[in-house]
């Protein structure tokens, strides 16, 4: 791919073309944060950048269906956000470049994550590390907690290895684990069935694509039958969820600006390592916790980076 330069010395009338393929809702929270980075690389919407954006709130499915016309569409570069990389992996002509919280050797688009070797690379927020740090993190919210309970999509890929790292870290604390899982978001509800005859103390949501976008659902069940709940990132806290531990997204589509400039500098995206977010937050929802009527302890709410009231 040939060198493009950037706003300095552009040529008139040329413009680099990104393809943002999503299944978010609009108005989408993460191509603000991207749009923020090509900003700060210099690019200027209009001048030298272009784009075009397709979705498919919620729905993977009528993405890949729309493939064909996507594929047709120009674009030196396609942006994937979350669910929609499912879609987009078909795509071997083009560059593609995604921020995801699944494992992207388990989801077959990359050889590892230092040498991605194919035409994909990004952000993956998932971490072992931090699959543990959730169940941790709840327990010293609920020192009385006993039995934990877990929503999981089971076709999320790399969800069996963090469902193991969960489990690892609620045997170390003498947590039961009540496992509930679907298969898309038309399961949802069946599964929020499983939790809630589970008789669990609380609730983790693994994070995902599916988990998201049915994120008020999710956050209202949870307060409705008093149980205190953990997240993957702060947009479930927004809408009424008690806790959440990980990257903070915007930061992270800010930083996928980067690779976006050097993949349009002509960088193969084979040989751009998979990168995995070094700093996370912890947000809590004071006002959950206070209509499930228990206090945050004062430990955690000094560690907190926001507590939402």
């Amino acid at each position: 791919m040939a060198a493009w330069p950037l706003a300095v010395g552009a040529q008139p009338g040329k413009a680099r073309t990104i393809l943002w393929v999503s299944t978010e809702a609009q108005p989408d929270p993460f191509i603000d944060g991207f749009r923020e980075g090509m900003r700060e690389h210099r690019y200027s919407e209009g001048q030298t950048l272009a784009f075009t954006l397709r979705y498919a709130p919620g729905d993977p499915g009528a993405l890949r269906a729309m493939l064909p016309e996507i594929l047709a569409l120009p674009a030196d570069l396609i942006v994937s956000s979350g669910p929609a990389i499912v879609a987009t992996r078909a795509v071997t002509a083009k560059p593609v470049l995604f921020a995801i919280s699944s494992d992207p050797v388990a989801l077959g688009i990359a050889e590892s994550l230092a040498r991605p070797g194919r035409n994909f690379t990004g952000i993956t927020f998932m971490s072992l590390d931090v699959a543990q740090k959730r169940v941790e993190i709840l327990k010293e919210l609920m020192p009385h907690l006993r039995t934990l309970a877990v929503l999981s999509n089971t076709t999320h890929p790399g969800e069996q290895l963090e469902y193991e790292a969960t489990k690892r870290a609620a045997e170390a604390l003498s947590l039961r684990l009540a496992y509930a899982s679907f298969t898309s978001g038309a399961d949802i509800d069946a599964a929020l069935e499983q939790v809630r005859g589970s008789s669990a103390d609380a609730m983790l949501a693994f994070p995902g694509g599916a988990t998201r976008v049915h994120k008020v659902r999710i956050a209202e069940f949870a307060r409705a039958h008093g149980l205190p709940s953990m997240f993957g990132s702060r947009e479930h806290c927004e809408v009424g969820g008690l806790a959440s531990y990980g990257a903070h997204q915007r930061t992270i589509y800010v930083r996928l600006a980067a690779y976006a400039d050097r993949l349009l500098r002509g960088e193969k995206p084979g040989d751009l390592p998979i990168e995995q977010p070094t700093t996370f937050e912890l947000v809590l929802n004071g006002k959950t916790a206070r209509a499930l009527g228990f206090e945050i302890p004062p430990s955690l709410l000094a560690r907190a980076d926001e507590v939402i009231e």
